[in-house]
């Protein structure tokens, strides 16, 4: 009984915020776009929205462990992906706008506010839409505006980093600005909750997180990489690098032994090696 009014008090909450963020998407927004210059106007539209998702958070009891400290705007802010909770984990910490897959356009609600705030929406495999979404995430680094993105293209069970699309690094060469890695890792409960993999739908994952009592995630955030002079496949393999290493050191002791690390890393090593030859 206790878990259900849990649940209900979660999902009336949500009703809320989301009924919000409708108003401020289709009213607040374009108000504040007539009234203040481009830079203001950016800057009021990304302190909204990042107090949004930290309501968002606070209604799914988001637990977060942060490390690190975030670089100076600009930033091109990249992270492993295990789940659409990642959003609310960084949005709710960077300032900014998201790259995202074109599918969560069509998501309801979600589709709607995210086109609304700006996220900057990818679709594989088109060469010509791939450009432009170089330049519309380029424009948001010239406007010193943060950029976050999720390299790996989808979403994992959170054990393993796929390899990370480099051309998604571009706009940071064209812009000269900082890249900035955060390892995401989902505690306890959420650890197996948490990852939004397979066929299963958002309505449903949703609320799955609304009925744990609580979601604990780490949110490491890493040491940033300067752009100049650096290729989109260096940076992307050296980033991708320092979120893996961030993630193994959260394993439990005992998982992997001090040799079998050293062991990885070689092998790690011996793969990048042979991916510049």
């Amino acid at each position: 009984m206790k878990a259900k009014l849990r649940l209900y008090s979660k999902a009336a909450g949500l009703m809320l915020l989301f009924t919000a963020g409708f108003l401020i998407a289709a009213g607040l927004f374009p108000v504040i776009g007539l009234v203040r210059p481009p830079a203001g106007a950016r800057q009021i539209r990304d302190a909204v929205k990042l107090r949004w998702l930290q309501r968002f958070g606070r209604i799914l009891n988001l637990r977060v462990d942060r490390s690190g400290s975030l670089a100076r705007h600009p930033v091109l802010v990249v992270s492993n992906h295990v789940s659409w909770l990642d959003i609310i984990v960084l949005g709710g910490h960077v300032p900014g706008c998201f790259a995202a897959k074109d599918d969560i356009a069509g998501w309801p609600v979600i589709g709607y506010l995210s086109r609304q705030a700006g996220t900057v929406f990818i679709r594989r495999g088109d060469r010509k839409q791939i450009l432009q979404t170089t330049e519309k995430m380029a424009w948001q680094l010239r406007r010193n505006g943060n950029m976050l993105v999720f390299p790996e293209g989808t979403t994992t069970d959170g054990n393993e980093v796929l390899d990370f699309h480099a051309s998604l690094f571009q706009p940071a060469l064209l812009t000269h600005a900082a890249i900035q890695p955060a390892a995401i890792r989902y505690l306890n409960a959420a650890g197996k909750s948490a990852p939004f993999v397979g066929d299963e739908t958002f309505v449903a994952h949703l609320f799955k997180m609304l009925a744990l009592e609580k979601i604990d995630v780490k949110l490491d955030f890493l040491p940033a990489i300067e752009s100049e002079d650096k290729t989109r496949n260096g940076i992307s393999r050296e980033a991708r690098s320092l979120i893996r290493e961030a993630l193994r050191a959260d394993e439990p002791v005992g998982v992997l032994t001090p040799a079998s690390r050293k062991i990885r890393r070689q092998i790690d090593g011996l793969a990048a090696s042979l991916q510049e030859s």
